[in-house]
């Protein structure tokens, strides 16, 4: 049986196809698990939302805890704000501190997100 890689293109643009979307959907969601077991959060502790939008956007994919607001979309501003991080007091705080950036990459460097995440102030 053929080897498939399992790498995803974060990148490519995912408006106007239902199917890439539906990808990108699921690959973020699984890439934002990823990164709340390497933060230690356990189930319950957050939400992990979908919120597929309209058609010519990529819709967003959100990481949500009582400190923490991680979402991943198709930046309109380009790949290299594709994952946005803030802090944030509960899970019902929509606005939260600062919005930082990080890129969406085809393999997200999960080790260094949580102490990126912590070094800015969390």
């Amino acid at each position: 049986m053929p080897n498939k890689s399992t790498t995803f293109d974060f990148g490519k643009p995912v408006a106007y196809d239902p199917g890439a979307k539906r990808l990108f959907h699921s690959r973020a969601r699984s890439q934002l698990r990823r990164l709340a077991t390497a933060l230690g959060l356990r189930p319950g502790s957050y939400d992990l939302r979908s919120n597929p939008a309209g058609i010519a956007v990529s819709g967003e994919i959100t990481l949500h805890t009582d400190r923490l607001y991680v979402q991943a979309s198709q930046s309109a501003m380009g790949n290299g704000s594709g994952i946005l991080f803030r802090t944030c007091k509960g899970r019902k705080d929509y606005v939260g501190g600062p919005n930082n950036f990080a890129p969406a990459e085809s393999r997200p460097r999960l080790a260094v997100m949580p102490s990126r995440l912590i070094s800015s102030g969390l």
